[in-house]
Order: C-alpha cells, then structure tokens, then sequence
C-alpha cells in the first residue's frame, strides 16, 4: 500500500487542506496576474451578454464594499486568517467533525489568503503606491439584469476568485454545516445541564 493509505485521518485532512489552500491560491493569483498585466484599469471583454471580464481595483471588501482604512482591512484579514487557521487546525484532530466542514473553512481561508496577498504586495509590486496599501484586483462581472434604458440593475458588483472561494464557502456552512456551526454552544449547554 502506498504512503496516502498509511496516513492517519487527521493526516489525509491536513493535506487536503493544503492542497485546497495552496490550488485556491494560486488559481486566484494567476487570473489576477494575468488581468494586472494584460489589461488596463476600467477596460472590460464581453466574454458573452451576462458575463464580462472587467479590470477593477477594489479598496475595500469583497464586492467593492469600503467600511475601514486600507491598512485595518489588511491587518483584519490577516488576523481572520490567522484565526481561522489555528481553527482548522484543532478540527482536523476531531473526528466527530465532517471532512467537508473542513474543506469548506480551508476555502474560506484560501480567499482570505487570497485577497491579502493583493494588499500586502500589490500595492508595491503592481500599483503605485507601498506594502500594505495595495488595492484588490477584481475581474468578474455578471451585468445579469437591465432596465429599460440599458442601466444595470443586476448584478452590479465585480469581484475575483477569492471572493467567491469566501461567499461560496460561506453560503455552504450556512446550508449544509449549520449543524457544526451551532454545534459548540449545543454541546456547552448540554455539559452545563449535566453538571447542573
């Protein structure tokens, strides 16, 4: 039997996690690469009727939205991700907890990450300005829905790969792991009525 079958659990987790992490990553940083510098800031390819690739560089949160300056947004991420991933560490060890919870918070960390490198190197690498200050690159965007004059109504925001890796990551632990989500305070509560 090969090495992959003589792993334990929690080590076949914990290379699926990186293998998940390390894929999101590096698939969301070469589309970025490839649209800082193969088109210029504002430009826009029909790729078909709902669906455009449009350059936009994003100073905010996913989906162009802005509530903290450029570095607390930086520092957030980074102390999210870091959280994040002393979490998944501790589930990875508990085989009460299902491999596609897991995979689903190591897609979250991967947009995370992600998103972070832009503002952490872009600024300096790719932009005019320093570490830290440099704006997210985002390509995606689905005019889905016009009104009478042609104005878009739906789906105006322009986001990347990392963001979906987040949004998707969280709309399934809210259907599918609501369970595990609402399951430590289930069992708090179960212990203190025991000992009570």
């Amino acid at each position: 039997m090969g090495k992959i079958g003589s792993l334990s659990r929690s080590q076949k987790r914990l290379w699926l996690v990186i293998a998940i992490i390390v894929g999101a990553v590096v698939v969301d940083q070469i589309i970025k690469i490839l649209v800082a510098t193969h088109m210029t800031v504002g430009e826009s390819i029909e790729v078909t009727g709902w669906f455009n690739i449009s350059y936009v560089l994003n100073n905010g949160m996913a989906f162009g939205i802005e509530w903290f300056s450029k570095i607390a947004l930086t520092l957030f991420r980074l102390v999210a991700a870091v959280l994040l991933s002393w979490y998944i560490h501790k589930l990875i060890h508990r085989d009460e907890i299902r491999t596609g919870y897991i995979a689903t918070i190591a897609f979250i960390i991967a947009g995370a990450i992600g998103n972070i490198i832009d503002c952490v190197f872009y600024g300096k690498l790719l932009q005019d300005g320093g570490w830290f200050t440099g704006k997210v690159v985002d390509m995606f965007y689905f005019p889905l829905i016009h009104n009478s004059n042609g104005d878009v109504i739906f789906f105006q925001p322009v986001f990347n790969f990392a963001d979906s890796c987040i949004t998707c990551g969280v709309i399934v632990l809210i259907i599918f792991y609501w369970k595990e989500i609402s399951g430590s305070k289930g069992e708090k509560a179960k212990g203190e009525r025991a000992n009570g």
